[in-house]
């Protein structure tokens, strides 16, 4: 890996890579990792190692003065503080580096949910919202681990509906505290966490956040839940019976508790996708090992066409999914360093500047979460019958990952973000989106609508990046104008764009990787990450093929339905590629290796 320490790159408009192409160089991937992200992942790395993975049946059993035990030595290592300012006893390195650590403590889900838990939703509705002596109070304990955070937003009857809550809050006539009343479900942590952030409605309809502390009066913790999975972190239900908060405790202002929700579920969707990654790059390492020594017809099944090839895909989906890690964390620690930090609102800019990547941030949670899926599940097909027994660790892995596609907003939900935001910002001239669309539409009526050629050696990539672009501004014309501002309702619409962005950004993100690494190590140290992304590539312009037939039959018919679907045939031509020879060439390398091997 490259020692390079990471260049200076641009602010980028959110959402851009849908109209505008970018250079490699501009785009931060692992291979820009400077010294101190290389040691705070080793640092999370030894943690792990030899602290969490000798301890995962305690917590399996809910030992949770070992989860505590294990979170405050985190903190003393610094790992529980990147993200919180250095005058409140953090390190403040940036989102690169919370992204680092959740990678990396992800070899056990179950504490990297309690962690992830505890750092991210659970202490930085304080580092954003906090009043001065709010955070001059909370945040250096929840830093060193001495306080456990958590955060209480669901409710048994408004999970994704969040705003829908029935948690009351009154203020008490003397004006010195609130009563908080009501109950919320599925709290991680909640089993020993000490700080809550609790939202709920103020005099009936002020959706608001208060800073709740376990032992005020009135507050209690239910039963933990029995889950499928995730079992070594805590899941309970709290109850607020006249809860007595303090006045000071409110968190932001009176009716602006949706602002603190959907921001900090926003920040933890990155850090979810980085966990994510971490959990598929240890699935694969554990398939590898056993595949290389598992015998079968008289070979190793490492041998066999089929195992290889499970082992090549899992390997490509992890390069893809790092690349769209970093990528992004990348642009947010761009976007944060133009950042006053001296002024009165430096929280509120620094939010704003992080809200700038939400598509992209909801695309790394759902990409994530159903690649992480497939990873563990092949990883259950390659042990066979003992992936089906608990003796073996991917049994756990494949239980533990469920939960991704429901954490931090529903991937059903998340997928109509991604589509709502962006049209949302085409819609107020922030996304240059309607202007691209009606420069395609004319394109593709008048003349050819793809170059033949581009440069480099990844040229026919290059132009396949092109083509899903191209597709997806096709398709997103074609149902607006179909639907205009009666879209937002059309949900299977709006999640079949959703797919083809999600895709789009995938494939351009990998290619652009790929091509940084080209120029870098040359042929020879790219060969395998420029295999991954043909091979990849390949495949995801069939998907999103696939997605905007799907969209077009549903909003044209007719003579425009066949002239539609021959724009979309000009628009995926592509020649075939030949996967099979890649994989094998892609499994002969991460066998060799024992593992993914890139980073």
């Amino acid at each position: 890996m490259s020692t390079a320490a990471a260049v200076p790159r641009a602010k980028i408009t959110g959402g851009s890579f849908l109209i505008e192409s970018r250079p490699a160089e501009e785009i931060f991937s692992p291979e820009d990792f400077t010294e101190q992200h290389r040691l705070i992942a080793q640092t999370a790395e030894e943690f792990a190692r030899n602290e969490i993975i000798p301890n995962i049946e305690k917590m399996e059993h809910k030992d949770w003065a070992i989860s505590r035990e294990l979170l405050k030595k985190a903190g003393e290592l610094g790992l529980s503080s990147v993200e919180v300012p250095e005058a409140y006893g953090g390190l403040e390195m940036g989102k690169v580096a919370a992204a680092v650590i959740a990678d990396r403590l992800a070899k056990y889900a179950g504490f990297a949910t309690t962690w992830g838990g505890h750092t991210g939703i659970g202490t930085l509705p304080l580092v954003y919202f906090g009043t001065e002596e709010q955070k001059k109070k909370y945040l250096p304990r929840l830093s060193s681990g001495e306080l456990v955070g958590a955060y209480a937003l669901s409710e048994a009857s408004s999970g994704s509906d969040a705003l829908n809550c029935r948690a009351r809050a009154s203020l008490a006539s003397d004006g010195s505290h609130y009563r908080l009343n009501g109950e919320k479900m599925w709290i991680t942590n909640a089993g020993f966490a000490d700080l809550f952030t609790v939202f709920a409605k103020l005099d009936g309809d002020k959706f608001s956040a208060f800073l709740v502390e376990r032992t005020f009066p009135g507050f209690s913790v239910g039963a933990e839940e029995h889950k499928m999975g995730i079992r070594g972190s805590s899941t309970c239900p709290i109850i607020l019976n006249d809860c007595q908060v303090p006045r000071e405790n409110l968190l932001g202002e009176v009716g602006r508790g949706h602002v603190i929700a959907f921001n900090i579920l926003n920040l933890g969707r990155f850090k979810l996708g980085a966990m994510c990654v971490g959990g598929a790059r240890n699935s694969l390492a554990q398939a590898i090992a056993y595949a290389k020594q598992r015998k079968a017809f008289g070979k190793v099944i490492a041998d066999f066409g089929l195992v290889r090839e499970k082992l090549a895909t899992m390997a490509t989906l992890i390069f893809v999914g790092e690349s769209l890690v970093y990528r992004t964390v990348g642009l947010m620690d761009t976007a944060l360093e133009e950042v006053d930090q001296s002024t009165e609102n430096s929280g509120a800019q620094r939010l704003k500047a992080i809200e700038e990547y939400a598509v992209e941030c909801s695309i790394l949670k759902v990409w994530g979460s159903e690649m992480l899926d497939h990873v563990v599940d092949e990883s259950v097909q390659i042990f066979g019958g003992y992936g089906f027994v608990e003796e073996y660790t991917v049994e756990r892995s494949y239980r533990d990952a469920r939960i991704n596609r429901i954490f931090e907003g529903t991937n059903e939900i998340n997928r109509l973000i991604i589509t709502g935001f962006l049209l949302k910002r085409a819609q107020s001239g922030q996304l240059a989106l309607p202007a691209a669309i009606r420069r395609l539409m004319e394109e593709v009526l008048s003349g050819p609508a793809l170059s033949d050629e581009l440069a480099g050696p990844l040229g026919e990539e290059q132009r396949l990046v092109e083509a899903a672009k191209k597709m997806g501004l096709f398709v997103a014309g074609a149902a607006t104008q179909k639907y205009m501002q009666g879209i937002q309702e059309q949900q299977e619409i709006m999640a079949a764009i959703a797919d083809i962005v999600i895709e789009t950004y995938a494939m351009e993100t990998a290619l652009l990787r790929a091509i940084k690494i080209h120029r870098r190590q040359g042929e020879a140290g790219a060969r395998l990450p420029v295999a991954m992304t043909r091979v990849y590539l390949a495949g995801a312009l069939e998907r999103i093929e696939s997605a905007a037939r799907r969209v077009i039959a549903a909003v044209a018919e007719g003579d425009t339905l066949r002239t539609q679907m021959a724009i979309l045939r000009r628009l995926a031509k592509r020649e075939p590629l030949n996967v099979i020879v890649l994989n094998q060439h892609i499994a002969d390398d991460v066998i060799a290796r024992g593992n993914y091997g890139i980073s």
